[in-house]
């Protein structure tokens, strides 16, 4: 019988210790090639593209991923899961929140690997769904003691701040500038829409780490080259994306694909990550495809969805 789920039943089936974790085994997967992942393809549309993501765990499931970029009021993200072995739909999860998740799952796990042990201060630029799971993510892995946050609107980081003391129990304070947000900060996440820099690199204390999450490739990008300058350990959730963007992602380009590495290759300690305390670590999230499918399946696992 298929499941049908709702962002309601992600909300009160995923917290995010479990999404962290299934990321870091999706990640660890795709690295020993039992996850499939190949690049995203699209659809040229009137005004927009339609999106389609799609993995395969060998042996067990198949499923895909479709959104657009038509930005109407009622869009919504379609997951999809197959069985492997018969070909049946499993699962189908219509909604932004599985996604999100994954998005904030997938930075976590890149939290927990780069950024200092000792890490409890963190600095958000972006006041929106991506911006929220990724510090939703990082205090599952970090004793977080306090978030600054900045964004366009001062209502809602305002609104930001006051949710991650509400919902996270961490002290929160919204700031003027993204550069108070991320002034010694151990962990910094940039969560805009911005296709030009929000950040300058060089108001990083040495040791950040950064997660990278809006725009990144090379004709609009919410940060610039002085942070790839200025990052000793480079990381991205997939390398093949990461070129196969159109244009590729700024890190995916030389000099830097030289020094980009592989979180899943880092998670397995096939390549190093962070060996120093006072090295820039820098994330650039790609949405490694396969992961909502991967987060699905761990979903309907556990019995957690509505039928």
């Amino acid at each position: 019988m298929t499941v049908f789920v709702t962002d309601r039943d992600v909300a009160a089936a995923l917290d995010a210790a479990t999404t962290v974790a299934t990321m870091r085994d999706a990640l660890l997967a795709a690295h020993a090639g039992r996850l499939v992942a190949p690049p995203r393809a699209s659809v040229p549309l009137t005004g927009g593209r339609m999106v389609l993501t799609a993995g395969h765990l060998t042996d067990q499931w198949y499923g895909f991923r479709s959104y657009d970029t038509l930005n109407l009021p009622e869009s919504e993200q379609l997951v999809v899961l197959h069985d492997g072995r018969t070909g049946a739909v499993r699962a189908v999860a219509v909604g932004e929140e599985l996604g999100s998740r994954r998005t904030g799952g997938v930075g976590g796990v890149a939290v927990d690997a780069l950024a200092r042990p000792g890490a409890t201060t963190l600095g958000v630029v972006g006041s929106g769904r991506q911006a929220w799971t990724q510090v939703w993510a990082a205090k599952a892995v970090r004793p977080l003691r306090e978030v600054t946050v900045h964004s366009r609107s001062a209502a809602r980081r305002e609104a930001f701040a006051a949710r991650v003391r509400a919902e996270l129990g961490v002290p929160a304070r919204a700031v003027a500038t993204a550069r108070q947000a991320v002034a010694n900060r151990e962990i910094v996440v940039l969560a805009t829409t911005s296709v030009t820099p929000v950040l300058d690199a060089a108001d990083l204390a040495p040791g950040t780490h950064v997660n990278a999450v809006g725009f990144k490739q090379v004709d609009r990008h919410e940060f610039g080259t002085d942070l790839l300058e200025r990052a000793d350990v480079l990381v991205t959730d997939s390398p093949t994306q990461a070129t196969a963007y159109v244009p590729p992602m700024l890190a995916a380009v030389e000099p830097y694909a030289a020094g980009l590495r592989d979180l899943g290759a880092v998670l397995a300690g096939a390549v190093p990550g962070r060996t120093g305390a006072d090295q820039i670590s820098v994330f650039c999230s790609t949405g490694l495809a396969g992961t909502e499918v991967f987060l699905l399946d761990r979903l309907v696992r556990v019995g957690a969805a509505t039928v």
